[in-house]
């Protein structure tokens, strides 16, 4: 399954990114991701200027109609617990049940220094992002008509109400990602319904795969866990179309092609196979010149019918057989 994932921090407004969302849903594509920034992370002016996340895809679930949505990843430092549950369940409501909520700790300290959020040590975050997690769950597990409270370390909440409820029972998919040895995985094995992997190698990647699985298998989880992976995307139909992607996302193909998902549709399709085979289900494709519309479309046409078509039905994560998500 191939997803779109976006960076409008870089540089895009509103406008632009709804219309590589509708692009994305005529194309085919599973999912519409986007980042949870602030300030631009590669070098630039960002300008028009940051759009808020859950903003955006509260309008983005009244524009599409089909595709999936959700951030990768929402950084729970920006929001508090309960405020971020509620608005979160809201726009499940408004895409009609469409929703899914990638959440981890934050971590691009700039960003928090410019617009006055606290920044705090690794150690605390992963703390907030824990009991966030018990918050949110809980809000969305609590039974109509019933109250919630909680007494942590960092967030108190007292009598309440437990409302709106989302569109999926039991409230949006979580996903968590990351590369952590120790904290991720045990999150991921208790609250996630999606592991993902952000921008890593083939072999890094597997083992960040095998220490979710460990976790699992040490939890005595019985519900199936989504491995999935983000990777930069640059296609073109030949050398030049490549070159002047590569060159406007500032991408040196030197370096990206021999691992990355750069190249011809007929390379991509070849190494999201060999990704299907290391026990990945799912691929967001982070697509960066969102101007460039002809590049997700080229995507859809040329790459997309033959992964879909890809039968490689289960692969082995770890001590784990995991049957792979087929369309």
């Amino acid at each position: 399954m191939l997803r779109i994932l976006t960076e409008p921090q870089e540089g895009a407004s509103y406008e632009t990114l709804s219309r590589a969302a509708r692009v994305t849903e005529d194309g085919g594509f599973e999912a519409f991701f986007r980042s949870d920034h602030y300030l631009p992370i590669k070098s630039g002016s960002g300008l028009p200027g940051p759009t808020d996340a859950w903003v955006t895809l509260g309008a983005l679930a009244r524009e599409t109609s089909r595709i999936r949505l959700g951030t990768l990843v929402t950084a729970a430092t920006f929001r508090l617990p309960g405020p971020l549950a509620i608005t979160v369940a809201q726009v499940d409501e408004m895409s009609r049940g469409r929703l899914e909520l990638g959440i981890g700790t934050g971590w691009y300290e700039a960003e928090h220094t410019a617009y006055g959020i606290p920044f705090l040590s690794l150690g605390e975050r992963f703390e907030r992002l824990k009991e966030q997690l018990e918050i949110i769950t809980g809000l969305w597990w609590t039974p109509m008509g019933e109250t919630f409270t909680y007494i942590g370390r960092h967030y108190q909440l007292t009598d309440a109400p437990a409302i709106p409820k989302s569109a999926q029972p039991q409230g949006p998919p979580i996903i968590i990602g990351g590369v952590g040895a120790r904290q991720t995985p045990w999150l991921a094995a208790r609250w996630a319904a999606e592991y993902n992997v952000p921008f890593r190698t083939m072999q890094d990647t597997v083992a960040a795969f095998d220490r979710v699985s460990a976790a699992i298998a040490a939890a005595g989880r019985t519900e199936r866990m989504i491995y999935s992976a983000a990777q930069a995307v640059c296609c073109g139909r030949n050398t030049a179309e490549l070159k002047r992607r590569a060159d406007v996302i500032s991408y040196d193909l030197t370096e990206m092609r021999p691992g990355g998902l750069s190249g011809s549709p007929a390379e991509l399709v070849d190494k999201i196979g060999k990704f299907r085979e290391s026990g990945c289900e799912r691929i967001y494709l982070q697509v960066l010149d969102l101007a460039d519309l002809d590049h997700i479309e080229l995507i859809a046409s040329e790459v997309l019918p033959q992964v879909l078509t890809d039968r490689r039905a289960v692969r082995s994560i770890g001590s784990l057989e995991m049957p792979v998500e087929l369309p």
